[in-house]
């Protein structure tokens, strides 16, 4: 993708047009979903949840509990075998062709495996971010706006990136990778943030780092933040509320800050172990 801007004038863009403008924070609720793969396996029994617009909240469960799939369905890239999900005043159930696609340009997505393009630039990446918002002849071709271009640099500012904005995205670590991938879901100027597992594959003091980021957002932005987390101290640190999965149950939903060990091993289906714990940043 190019883009008719210098290093330097991205700099410059970047501070002067600020991080990219808040959107209005959009409310989640699930009403009995239900999610059966055509396996038979199922993945979500009967959840019944509301999320207020600006919300922190955590999905704690382990491996197979449900937590990708649930926050699969908020963007609809899960769809649910029964039930409903309202996003915003959307029923994402009801939501198919260009009204699913309009959506999802409102909610940004954090992978696990970042899910960026290796071999070309870290703004580049970024620019995705906008392609719901641009014609679609800009983004066939390739070529940003400059409006598009300052929002794209100003997310990267914001998760401290801005100097790497020329590097090639392959070239990053782990840890600078997951701060890209969060400015391009920035750069959607979204109403509500998703992460999945976004620090299962980060060491302890880059995996603190990245959850600082995502608290930063929600502070700052009052976005409504979902994050799927597998480890307990990160949930109760960072996250204001927390959602625990076993076996596509809800088994636990309350203020993060307050889960004991006892409801971990609720959630866990097992004693705590040491494994469940990242650790301390250093």
């Amino acid at each position: 993708m190019s883009t008719p801007i210098s290093a330097s004038s991205a700099g410059s863009a970047a501070t002067a047009a600020g991080a990219p403008a808040p959107a209005a924070a959009w409310p989640i609720t699930l009403r009995d979903v239900t999610v059966t793969y055509s396996s038979g396996t199922r993945a979500l029994r009967g959840i019944t949840l509301s999320i207020a617009p600006g919300e922190m909240v955590s999905v704690v469960g382990l491996s197979g509990s449900g937590k990708s799939t649930l926050i699969r369905t908020i963007n609809g890239l899960v769809p649910v075998t029964s039930g409903s999900v309202v996003v915003g005043d959307q029923d994402v159930s009801q939501l198919s062709g260009r009204g699913l696609r309009e959506l999802r340009g409102s909610i940004g997505m954090i992978f696990q495996g970042f899910n960026l393009a290796e071999r070309t630039s870290v703004l580049s990446n970024v620019l995705v971010g906008r392609f719901a918002h641009s014609p679609a002849w800009r983004t066939l071709l390739g070529l940003a706006r400059a409006e598009d271009t300052r929002i794209a640099a100003a997310a990267l500012e914001s998760v401290g990136m801005l100097e790497r904005a020329w590097h090639r995205a392959g070239a990053l670590s782990g840890g600078q990778k997951q701060r890209v991938a969060i400015a391009r879901a920035l750069a959607q100027e979204p109403s509500v943030m998703l992460a999945d597992e976004p620090v299962a594959s980060l060491d302890p003091p880059t995996a603190h780092s990245v959850m600082g980021d995502l608290r930063r957002i929600n502070d700052q932005r009052g976005l409504t933040v979902l994050v799927n987390l597998h480890l307990m101290d990160l949930a109760r640190q960072y996250t204001t509320r927390m959602i625990g999965l076993r076996e596509g149950e809800l088994v636990f939903d309350g203020p993060a800050a307050e889960a004991t060990d006892a409801d971990f091993e609720t959630i866990y289906g097992r004693p705590v172990q040491g494994r469940d714990v990242l650790g301390k940043a250093v």
